[in-house]
């Protein structure tokens, strides 16, 4: 459970445009949020980027824990991310930027939960549906020069296992709120984008 004790959220969603950006590892999330963030001045805050450059952080209490956690694949805890998340927002608010992809979180139910409750309510997820195959030798492709830990076939089936486990449901409970759009990511990414920018602008 977060440790948070307010009941108000830490900012209102008319101060702040939250988009989650959830899909398996490898579906394309990165390269279409490069694009959002080009196109429609978005702040692409990634939760895997913002833990690696919290556990490489020169005195980081927490930076053997996250890397444990990312090397076995497993879901960092909740109040570390969700931290990192609302100083993140915090930053960019003192610049005047306002509106947020957050690309690889929500990944399970309490954080959904948690997120809304304590810092915003997002205004939809984009969900990047894509085949595990694709997403498998999309993966083993960037391993080779990626240089991350988790790049290969052992960690990759791992995260695949945690992703269908934990952030199917997360999916299936923004459905029930009518705030999910679903696009097909076994395509090309020009055609992957229209859809995103479709997207954008119905419900932006």
């Amino acid at each position: 459970m977060t440790t948070a004790t307010t009941s108000q959220p830490a900012f209102s969603p008319d101060q702040v445009s939250v988009v989650f950006v959830l899909g398996g590892p490898g579906a394309g999330k990165g390269t279409q949020c490069e694009k959002l963030v080009k196109d429609y001045s978005f702040v692409h805050l990634s939760a895997g980027d913002l833990l690696r450059a919290e556990q490489n952080r020169k005195g980081s209490q927490y930076g053997e824990l996250i890397s444990n956690h990312i090397k076995e694949g497993l879901i960092v805890p909740q109040e570390i991310t969700l931290a990192l998340l609302r100083n993140a927002i915090s930053e960019n608010l003192k610049v005047n930027k306002y509106k947020f992809l957050i690309d690889g979180f929500p990944r399970k139910m309490d954080q959904a939960v948690s997120f809304e409750r304590d810092i915003v309510e997002s205004k939809f997820v984009l969900f990047f549906d894509c085949p595990e195959d694709v997403m498998l030798q999309r993966l083993l492709e960037r391993g080779k020069t990626s240089g991350r830990s988790d790049d290969n076939i052992e960690s990759i089936k791992k995260r695949f296992k945690t992703f269908e486990g934990t952030s199917m449901p997360v999916i299936d409970y923004f459905e029930t709120k009518s705030k999910v759009v679903r696009i097909r990511c076994d395509k090309s990414v020009e055609d992957v984008y229209k859809e995103v920018q479709d997207a954008i602008r119905d419900r932006l």
